[in-house]
């Protein structure tokens, strides 16, 4: 069976003659795992993100979803498939709730066809899943921004993809809302088996929520592999140039990381 998303020495840059933002990054995201993207700031995580959605198209080496290229694939047919969670929650218009979530089921619908009864069940669904139904007739740009990610995500639930690609999920949030998004990304694993691939700068959202992490350094990889084999001191100094503390809290039952002192 193929991976759910896989990367052959996929190389991006922005300018033709420019530094390359991914440089020959080869990963593979099994079917139900949650894949966290750690890195520094311009360390690539954001652009392989888009190279695996799509949005970007890699100058070299290859994108496949489900054993598919994804060039190949229409834009229908890859948000039918993979879901984007993105760290701006911002609209411009002032949609409710359930009309933002509505906009997932576009990608089922044919031109010029209308949301219908089916639909509005499917959003309504994503909305309880997420814990959001009190408030769908509520103005999206009313909301706080952990029940603003929560509707996103509710949406992206809608789209009825199996691959959910999230970037920064709980940039900006308090520690509550950080508690509350985590929970709900692995319990939708959990229950529903959705892939992820998560890009992050929260070492100890990554070490909570991820079975598998890939570090990325100057848009190459530096290790990929299990959350529990590859998160280590000699890892957070060689992405971040920090010594810190990495040891399994015992209440918490996964790995924490600590921050201690410039390297």
């Amino acid at each position: 069976m193929p991976a759910a998303l896989e990367a052959a020495h996929a190389t991006f840059s922005y300018h033709r003659d420019g530094a390359r933002a991914v440089d020959d990054v080869s990963i593979a995201v099994p079917r139900g795992a949650i894949v966290g993207l750690l890195g520094p700031n311009g360390s690539g995580k954001t652009t392989l993100l888009r190279l695996l959605a799509g949005t970007l198209t890699a100058s070299a080496g290859d994108i496949r979803v489900q054993g598919e290229p994804l060039p190949a694939l229409s834009r229908r047919e890859i948000a039918r498939r993979i879901a984007v969670v993105p760290q701006d929650t911002h609209t411009a218009f002032d949609f409710s709730v359930i009309e933002i979530v509505l906009m997932g089921r576009y990608p089922h619908l044919g031109a010029f066809e209308l949301e219908g009864a089916g639909d509005l069940t499917i959003a309504r669904d994503a909305l309880a899943a997420t814990g959001m139904s009190a408030l769908e007739t509520r103005p999206f740009n009313a909301l706080s921004g952990g029940e603003k990610q929560r509707v996103v995500i509710a949406g992206a639930l809608a789209q009825r993809a199996d691959i959910l690609l999230l970037d920064e999920p709980t940039a900006s949030l308090d520690l509550a809302f950080q508690l509350e998004i985590t929970s709900l990304l692995a319990e939708l694993n959990r229950a529903r088996g959705v892939t992820m691939v998560v890009s992050t700068h929260d070492l100890n959202l990554a070490a909570a929520l991820c079975t598998e992490l890939v570090l990325l350094k100057g848009g190459r990889v530096l290790a990929h592999g299990p959350t529990e084999q590859v998160l280590d001191a000699a890892a957070v100094r060689s992405l971040y140039g920090v010594d810190a503390d990495v040891v399994r809290h015992p209440r918490a039952g996964h790995l924490t990381v600590v921050p201690l002192a410039r390297a």
